[in-house]
């Protein structure tokens, strides 16, 4: 594995090259997930053991939620095209801010909490595929690596910080948590307000004898279908460790060491991602399905064990499996699609909440089950076997340069 030569100095330099609005973007990329992981990483233990939602209905909860923030996306592409990337945005910080501010009555009654818990999510629908797009329009594709790499490491940097400094708080003061959360998505909201409005087309594209107005009628035209089904089952493996490993990893250490696990995570994933992005680019498809799944199924089998280091461990695999996996499928999504990025973002969004919601589903009763009997190892072990067979689903069609409805079955 040859990595590229000096990428400190080209990311200096292209992190030196920008905007304003890019800079803020940036920082917000960092400030929202600090907000949303100082709550959402705890779902699962506020929802059983203070609210008393059994297990199977917790997961059936976060399955549709999850599907919701994920498939959502395409919908949040849909809207971005019709009134604009900025207004797309500031609508959804306002969903999401009222969503968290639902969680306040939340904590005595569960219909609150799950209600909150929609809103947060239909949010994050919204927003995520335009400011992707509003981040990335208007530069040129060899620039596309930087910045997305760039707001993935913030974004990670404030998914370390949100549950290490809402560890101790989540359970003995959650009200004064959420309100807090809800003042700072308030903020935010009103930053967006000052953002200049894109260029009119958004960084709009069209394949070849299909006019724009037909290509908005159809929201999946133009869908890359390997990036697409990579999407899915990278988030059905992903989701099993980012529902679940709380209930497993909290009785065995502790709350604390749970936050600290996952602010080395995304510290990882802070450093790793933006001085790989070039090797990540330049990486053929295939073998990075090869390494990322591979990657995944290592870190969910050492999970199995148990104890404080494989938790730590396992989860830092897992991570290495994310900075290829997520990064280049987005990559190959935009290579590949014809369509404006908005939509691209919103299908791979889709891909993402498919795998999500059928990773929560099978999960929640599956956990519960590994759990009566006493063998909660055997639910990693599991997840591990499946995230090893899927680049072998996958194999045969990686080289496929498909897209649905625009260019035919040879793009």
């Amino acid at each position: 594995m040859t990595l590229p030569g000096k990428p400190r100095g080209r990311l200096r330099s292209g992190l030196a090259r920008l905007t304003g609005p890019q800079r803020f973007l940036l920082a917000g990329s960092f400030l929202i997930p600090l907000g949303s992981f100082a709550v959402l990483p705890f779902m699962s233990v506020l929802l059983h053991e203070r609210l008393g939602m059994g297990l199977g209905t917790v997961g059936v909860v976060l399955a549709v939620a999850s599907l919701v923030q994920f498939s959502g996306g395409v919908v949040g592409g849909a809207v971005a095209e019709r009134i604009g990337l900025r207004h797309t945005m500031l609508l959804a910080l306002v969903i999401r801010t009222a969503g968290f501010a639902c969680f306040l009555p939340g904590l005595r009654h569960p219909a609150a909490a799950v209600f909150a818990l929609f809103l947060v999510s239909v949010g994050a629908a919204l927003y995520l595929p335009a400011n992707k797009a509003y981040l990335i329009h208007e530069v040129d594709a060899e620039q596309r690596p930087l910045l997305l790499s760039a707001s993935g490491s913030a974004l990670n940097a404030g998914i370390a910080l949100g549950p290490l400094a809402a560890a101790p708080f989540v359970l003995s003061a959650s009200a004064g948590l959420f309100t807090v959360v809800t003042a700072l998505f308030g903020a935010i909201a009103v930053g967006h307000v000052l953002l200049p409005s894109e260029s009119p087309d958004h960084g709009w594209t069209i394949g070849a004898g299909e006019g724009q107005s037909a290509c908005r009628e159809r929201a999946f035209a133009g869908l890359a279908v390997l990036p697409f089904a990579a999407t899915v089952l990278s988030l059905y493996v992903f989701m099993f460790f980012q529902h679940y490993l709380a209930l497993y990893a909290v009785p065995r250490t502790s709350t604390t060491y749970y936050g600290l696990v996952l602010a080395l995570y995304a510290l990882l994933l802070v450093v790793a991602q933006p001085l790989l992005s070039d090797w990540i680019a330049r990486l053929p498809y295939a073998r990075a399905l090869w390494f990322g799944f591979g990657a995944m199924a290592a870190g969910t089998a050492t999970l199995a064990v148990g104890n404080h280091a494989a938790i730590l461990a396992g989860a830092l695999l897992v991570c290495l499996g994310e900075i290829v996996l997520f990064f280049k499928n987005d990559l190959e999504a935009l290579a590949r699609s014809p369509r404006a990025p908005a939509l691209v973002f919103g299908h791979q969004r889709l891909a993402a909440g498919i795998g999500a919601f059928a990773s929560g589903a099978a999960g929640g009763e599956g956990y519960q089950l590994a759990e009566r009997s006493g063998s909660t190892g055997l639910f990693w072990v599991a997840v591990a076997v499946q995230g090893a067979v899927f680049p072998l689903l996958l194999r045969r069609w990686s080289a496929d340069t498909r897209v649905i409805g625009i260019t035919g079955p040879g793009r």
